[in-house]
């Protein structure tokens, strides 16, 4: 039987459409996936080049289908601290927070960006998995005096080492005053914006959500794109490539339900805070695995073999098998062909005792090229290495903004 390595994906109203999906697509979208229930442009035909045009100068993405969750009301600050690992009062009004949402068996159910808009007001920027009904479900069960829905808010991502010079000409130099993982509010043609510095690539980028995006968010598109055509603004999907280099977690991948804060390592255990006053779901059950220590690790590889394509172009079609003397011992979650390393790399899942740097492993990485599917032919070699592969303490998101600027366009 012959494989269609490349079958389309239906457009019809069954599936939801992002609040830019009609101004993304007249860029030419190459491919979509589903992500959050809704249309999700993965790349506009050639991810390598997207890469680049992400280090080396401005890019711009639909991202709404990261969609956000408000909480708001009298509880709304003790509520949202009962469902983060992470102890909010420590976070600022007009800040925002990397954060994990634990089950009560210490599962990640999201890892979503938390931003706190007022005392008792905040938006959890939703990666891909279900939270509203969970949310409900837990308010409804703990009593508190909340109100959750989902807000008519969507962001786009402007990133790359040109953004701040495409923010600057669009909403002016007050950009330049927000700090990383802070966030601040604009009005720009008479539409409010709420821009936070943050994004998923590890580079210097903003995050724009604009409000009442069911009818604001066309124009606000537009008014993004014609900021940044004299810097040469490219639109482009998800970079998977520099978020696996910058080894950045993926929802349903990297992480799921199955995957607890302990076992994913890069600095992530801070995110857990068990010393807090306050409880939240999941505390006790993560008491109990950082006292006995995760049983498996996240780990970065170096892999051999053919190239393994960009992550995001169908090469990876399920996790790769690792081994350890013929044993299946665990899973590559995430791997491309980095551009810059010119090296195969990935993230995988594999038992603690194998996780130490220098670990020698196979991956079955199924046929090449093309799409991934078992193969039975000789597993290619991998070497555990430290994660992440570029940028470790994350410098470059954090970077001066203003220091290589152009004047304005």
């Amino acid at each position: 039987m012959t494989v269609n390595p490349n079958p389309q994906v239906l457009l019809y109203p069954r599936i939801r459409k992002s609040p830019f999906f009609y101004a993304s697509r007249r860029h030419g979208v190459a491919m979509y996936s589903v992500y959050n229930h809704t249309y999700h442009p993965r790349h506009y035909g050639d991810p390598v080049a997207e890469y680049w045009a992400l280090l080396e100068g401005a890019t711009l993405w639909d991202v709404g289908v990261e969609r956000q969750i408000e909480i708001s009301g009298p509880d709304a600050f003790d509520f949202t601290n009962l469902l983060v690992t992470r102890d909010l009062s420590k976070c600022a009004v007009g800040q925002c927070k990397y954060v994990f949402l634990t089950d009560q068996h210490g599962g990640i159910l999201n890892d979503p960006v938390l931003l706190r808009l007022e005392e008792n007001r905040f938006w959890l920027s939703l990666a891909d998995s279900d939270i509203l009904l969970w949310a409900r479900g837990v308010a409804a069960y703990a009593g508190m005096d909340v109100r959750i829905v989902e807000a008519d808010a969507a962001p786009v991502q402007v990133q790359g080492p040109a953004s701040f010079a495409v923010m600057r000409d669009l909403l002016g130099d007050a950009v330049a005053d927000i700090p990383y993982y802070y966030l601040h509010d604009f009005h720009v043609e008479g539409i409010d914006v709420t821009v936070s510095r943050t994004g998923y690539t590890g580079e210097i980028g903003y995050e724009i959500y604009v409000h009442e995006a069911s009818r604001n968010a066309e124009r606000l598109w537009d008014l993004v794109w014609e900021a940044g055509r004299p810097h040469g603004l490219r639109v482009i999907g998800p970079c998977h490539m520099r978020r696996i280099e910058g080894g950045m977690l993926a929802h349903g991948a990297d992480i799921t339900v199955d995957t607890n804060p302990f076992e994913i390592g890069m600095g992530y255990d801070w995110m857990v805070d068990l010393e807090q006053e306050a409880d939240f779901l999941g505390k006790q059950a993560l008491t109990r695995i950082k006292a006995e220590g995760p049983r498996r690790r996240l780990v970065g590889l170096e892999i051999g073999g053919a190239d393994l394509g960009t992550y995001n172009d169908g090469s990876m079609i399920d996790a790769f098998p690792v081994l350890h003397e013929g044993e299946r011992v665990g899973q590559v979650t995430s791997a491309c062909r980095s551009p810059r390393l010119e090296k195969n790399i990935g993230l995988a899942m594999v038992p603690a005792a194998l996780s130490a740097v220098g670990t020698e492993l196979q991956v079955d990485v199924g046929e090449r090229p093309g799409v991934a599917e078992p193969s039975g032919q000789t597993p290619v070699e991998a070497v555990v290495v430290p994660k992440p592969f570029i940028d470790p303490t994350k410098e470059q998101p954090k970077a001066d903004v203003t220091a290589a600027a152009p004047g304005r366009g």
